[in-house]
């Protein structure tokens, strides 16, 4: 009888634990298209994965060798041809600009993503702050932007990160 109860306890906790995995993450992605008279292009996509944890994922391509500056930016406008109608990086705590892990930064503040000889940038990270939502923290209905430098994650408002290469809106 011992050795049942052990096994129907093993059984409950696998089934848990599946259970748990079948669950659907929100995602939300971004089509970026070139500005600012570049060739840089290409998608994102963001998936919450914890209560306060989003997983920022993506190929984009077109963009010279090195780190590039990469930020949410507050409106989901990527009208204007230098992305300008995309706002000031998003920052709905009104803190001055940081690395993607300090604890005083930008939500937006996604830090640098690299670019390969060949211009393109594959990444997957994780970063805390924001959320895949539509709330006071959240990406939907803002634009994700890469630029023509790289950030020096501490000069704000920009990082110094220069011009915007490419735009896109999240939803």
């Amino acid at each position: 009888m011992k050795h049942s109860a052990i096994v129907l306890s093993l059984i409950a906790l696998v089934s848990g634990c599946a259970g748990t995995a079948e669950q659907t993450d929100a995602v939300a992605t971004a089509n970026l298209e070139p500005r600012s008279g570049s060739q840089v292009r290409g998608t994102v996509t963001f998936t919450q994965v914890g209560a306060d944890i989003v997983r920022v994922s993506g190929e984009i391509s077109g963009h010279t060798k090195g780190p590039k500056g990469f930020h949410v930016h507050d409106k989901g406008d990527c009208s204007d041809a230098q992305a300008m109608s995309a706002g000031g990086h998003f920052n709905p705590g009104k803190h001055k600009h940081g690395g993607p892990y300090e604890p005083q930064r930008h939500a937006g503040d996604l830090g640098n993503i690299n670019f390969n000889d060949s211009g393109v940038a594959k990444f997957s990270f994780v970063v805390g702050g924001i959320s895949v939502s539509s709330n006071a923290d959240g990406v939907i209905g803002r634009a994700v932007v890469v630029h023509a430098a790289a950030d020096d994650l501490k000069t704000d408002p920009t990082g110094n990160s220069g011009g915007r290469v490419a735009c896109g809106a999240i939803r």
